[in-house]
């Protein structure tokens, strides 16, 4: 009998481990409010991923990869920054800057095709497909002129990500 009930209870909590930790949260209008992923480690890597993502969708489209550059990183990078600091998504800087004198400012010499842009909770991966289901960032990525790509975001600390993308030719 004590077999048994050991062999119950062992049951029981290897079945309440495999449920939910909680509850969601429900915002005002009902729906669960966003769960937060934090990015953490090497940032080489996450944008290692998006470009191995953009490049799988170039490809599978017939059109060339593309390869990371480090001044449209660099103009990505700031740019999602100041967006945060704005707390709104859009493509011109605090400063009036558009995404072309952000890439200029930077010493990008190629030819500077267009910007994606994003404010969200979601993975770079998820933000990836967002993109892709709106005509304009989709035509940014999809772009077949475009030789190099920035990427880079801005994780505020309560988890809110302001993503930027920016396509370009090589000079």
């Amino acid at each position: 009998m004590t077999r048994i009930i050991s062999l119950l209870f062992a049951s029981f909590i290897a079945l309440a481990a495999c449920t939910p930790g909680g509850s969601p949260t429900y915002g005002a209008d009902g729906r669960p409010l966003p769960t937060v992923y934090k990015i953490r480690g090497n940032p080489e890597k996450l944008q290692f991923r998006m470009l191995d993502s953009v490049n799988a969708l170039r490809q599978a489209s017939g059109l060339q990869p593309v390869q990371l550059n480090a001044q449209l990183n660099a103009a990505a990078a700031t740019h999602s920054k100041d967006m945060a600091r704005q707390n709104r998504p859009w493509h011109f800087g605090s400063d009036g800057s558009s995404p072309l004198d952000r890439a200029t400012r930077v010493g990008y010499y190629g030819t500077f095709l267009g910007e994606a842009i994003s404010e969200t909770y979601e993975t770079e991966t998820e933000t990836l497909a967002a993109w892709m289901q709106e005509p304009g960032p989709r035509n940014v990525i999809m772009d077949a002129k475009a030789t190099q790509m920035g990427f880079a975001w801005h994780q505020e600390n309560g988890g809110k990500i302001w993503w930027t993308l920016e396509m370009g030719t090589g000079g």
